[in-house]
C-alpha cells in the first residue's frame, strides 16, 4: 500500500476545498490515526466468509512513527527547554518584558506546538486579549481561509469554517432541537482589521445565506488581523498560496513500508513460535461426528488432542509436519526496515547518530557533526518559525500596548508603549561545549595572544562567538572597562603602599634622632 491508495479509507470533508481535504489527510500522518479506519487487525487473514484478506485491507500492528519523531527531534532543537531564543532590544525595558511575556503567557510550549502543527505546511497563532492579558492560541489553517493585500503583502482577513455537531452548538448556548443533535452544523467566524465577526450556527443541508450573531461579535479595533500566519518555507504568503511545503510528505510512503514490513516480521515470528500443523489426509480415515459415531461418506486427517502423553495417529499413507519458517527470513525483513528507515531519515534531515554506538560522552562540536542533517534543518527553521513566528508575535504584542488604553497586563503589571526598536532573537548554540572543549579553547587563545598571532580584540570576539555572546563589541567594551578600573584600583593601592612607606621611614627616622639626642 502507498500514500494514494491509504487516502482512499480517509475520512471525506465534504464542503470543504481540496486544500483543506489535503492537510487534513497530512495530520492523519502526524497524529498516527491513518491507520485506524482500515477494518481488518493485520492478524486476521480470513473474513467469517472465509476469504482470504489482503495485507493492503489490514492495519499493521507495528507503527514506528518515525516522522513524528523526526519532527519532534526538531522541536526540541528549536523551541527546546535549551534551545529556547532569548530575545534582544535596544531598551533594557523592553527586553524585560517581552521576556517576561514569553515566562507567564507560556510561549515556550506554544511554539513547540505550532512547529509541529506547521509542518503540514503552515500554522497560525490567534492572539486575543482577556482582561488586557495578551492570550495566544494555535489555530489549525485546514479549515482557514487567509487574504492578503497583493500590494503590501498585510494580512487583511481570515475566515475559519468548519463542521461541528448540534450538540456541541447547544453547548455554545444556541438554540438545537432534539432531532438536530446529531446532525451537522456550520461553525464560521472572521477576523478583519476591526472586528472578530461570529456567524450564528447553521445546518449543513440549509441554503441560507449565514447571519451575523450580534452579540457575540466583538469589534477590537487593532487596525489589524490579530493572526500570526506562519508559511513552512519561510517565503512571503499569499492569497493562492498559503502554506508552503509539508517536510514529512515524501517520506509517507516508505513509513507505510516499513510498518507493513515490521508487521509482517512479527506475524512471522509469532508464527514460528506456534507454527501450523499440516496432516496428510489418508483415504480410509473416517470422521466421526461429536458423539462417536462415524459420517458416511467421507473422510478426514487424524483427530490430534494436544498433550505431553498423546501422541497422533496417522494411517500407512497418512503424514504430519509442521509448516515452519526459519529465522532468516525474519532477519532480511528487519534488515530491510533498516535500509527504509535510513530513507526515510536522509529525506526528512533527521539524525541518524546510533546511541548504542556511542560509548562514550561526546563533545559538542561531534554531537553537532553526528547530527548536521538535523541541524541544519532546524536552521533552515529558524527564519519561519523565528522572525516570522516569535518575533511576529512579540511585534504584535508591542502594537498592542500602543493601542490599548492603558496598555496590556504582563505578570501582574500594565505596561503602556513597549518600543519595538532594536527587537531581535539571540539563539544558543545547538550543543553546549564540554568543560574540556571551554578549557582547551581558552587555553589556544591565550597562547595566541601571547605569540603575538593575534590582538586582544580578536581573541574577545572569538571567545564571544565559542560561548555564545551575541553582541562582541559590547563584550570587548565591558573587558576594556574591568581591565582599566583593575588598572586604576591597583595604582591606587600602589599609591597607598608608596605612601606608608614614606611615613614608615619618617617615624623612623624621628625616633633615631631622638635616639641620638638623648
Amino acid at each position: 500500500m502507498d500514500w494514494i491508495s491509504l487516502q482512499t479509507t480517509l475520512p471525506k470533508y465534504e464542503g470543504v476545498g481540496p486544500r483543506a481535504q489535503r492537510l487534513m489527510n497530512l495530520s492523519t500522518v502526524l497524529d498516527g490515526t491513518q491507520y485506524d479506519r482500515i477494518a481488518h487487525p493485520f492478524s486476521t487473514e480470513h473474513n467469517p466468509a472465509g476469504e482470504y484478506i489482503k495485507l493492503d485491507n489490514r492495519r499493521p500492528s507495528v507503527r514506528t512513527h518515525l516522522i513524528r519523531t523526526v519532527i519532534e527531534d526538531l522541536v526540541a532543537l528549536l523551541f527546546g527547554e535549551a534551545h529556547f531564543p532569548s530575545v534582544g532590544a535596544e531598551n533594557d525595558d523592553t527586553q524585560t518584558v517581552l521576556s517576561s511575556f514569553i515566562r507567564c503567557a507560556g510561549i515556550e510550549p506554544i511554539m513547540q506546538h505550532a512547529c509541529l502543527r506547521g509542518q503540514l505546511g503552515s500554522v497560525a497563532l490567534l492572539v486575543e486579549l482577556q482582561e488586557y492579558r495578551p492570550v495566544v492560541t494555535v489555530l489549525n489553517t485546514a479549515f482557514l481561509t487567509p487574504v492578503w493585500d497583493d500590494l503590501t503583502g498585510k494580512l487583511i482577513q481570515v475566515r475559519e469554517r468548519y463542521r461541528i455537531k448540534g450538540q456541541q452548538v447547544r453547548d455554545l448556548g444556541y438554540t438545537v432541537y432534539d432531532e438536530e443533535l446529531n446532525a451537522d452544523f456550520w461553525w464560521m467566524r472572521e477576523w478583519d482589521e476591526q472586528q472578530c465577526v461570529i456567524y450564528t450556527p447553521q445546518i449543513v443541508s440549509s441554503e441560507d445565506l449565514p447571519t451575523i450573531d450580534l452579540e457575540n461579535t466583538a469589534t477590537h479595533g487593532f487596525g489589524f488581523v490579530p493572526v500570526v500566519w506562519i508559511k513552512s518555507d519561510g517565503t512571503r504568503p499569499s492569497t493562492n498560496e498559503p502554506d508552503g511545503v509539508c517536510l514529512f510528505e515524501r517520506a509517507i510512503d516508505n513509513q507505510i513500508e516499513a510498518d507493513y514490513v515490521l508487521s509482517q516480521a512479527g506475524r512471522g515470528l509469532k508464527y514460528s513460535a506456534d507454527p501450523k500443523l499440516v496432516i496428510k489426509a489418508d483415504p480410509q480415515q473416517v470422521l466421526l461426528n461429536p458423539d462417536g459415531t462415524s459420517v458416511e461418506g467421507q473422510s478426514q486427517p487424524a483427530r490430534h488432542a494436544g498433550g505431553a502423553a498423546s501422541a497422533l495417529e496417522v494411517g500407512a499413507d497418512g503424514d504430519a509436519k509442521l509448516l515452519e519458517i526459519n529465522g532468516t527470513s525474519a532477519a532480511a525483513l528487519i534488515s530491510y526496515e533498516k535500509a527504509i528507515r535510513n530513507v526515510i531519515l536522509e529525506q526528512m534531515h533527521g539524525s541518524r547518530a546510533d546511541p548504542d554506538k556511542m560509548s562514550a560522552a561526546q563533545s559538542g562540536r561531534a554531537m553537532e557533526m553526528m547530527c548536521a542533517g538535523l541541524t541544519w534543518l532546524a536552521g533552515r527553521m529558524r527564519e519561519p518559525f523565528g522572525q516570522c513566528g516569535l518575533l511576529a508575535l512579540l511585534r504584535m504584542v508591542c502594537a498592542l500596548s500602543a493601542i490599548v488604553d492603558g496598555g496590556v497586563e504582563i505578570d501582574g503589571e500594565r505596561h503602556e508603549n513597549i518600543g519595538p526598536s532594536g527587537l531581535t532573537l539571540v539563539w544558543p548554540k545547538w550543543f553546549q561545549p564540554t568543560p574540556m572543549e571551554f578549557l582547551q579553547t581558552a587555553q589556544g587563545l591565550v597562547t595566541a595572544r601571547d605569540g603575538n598571532l593575534m590582538s586582544d580584540e580578536t581573541a574577545c570576539s572569538l571567545w564571544c562567538a565559542f560561548i555564545g555572546v551575541d553582541n562582541s563589541a559590547e563584550e570587548w567594551e565591558k573587558v576594556q572597562a574591568e581591565v582599566a578600573d583593575s588598572a586604576a584600583q591597583a595604582a591606587k593601592q600602589a599609591g597607598i603602599n608608596a605612601a606608608g612607606n614614606t611615613r614608615k621611614a619618617a617615624t623612623s627616622g624621628n625616633r633615631l634622632s631622638h635616639q641620638v639626642q638623648a
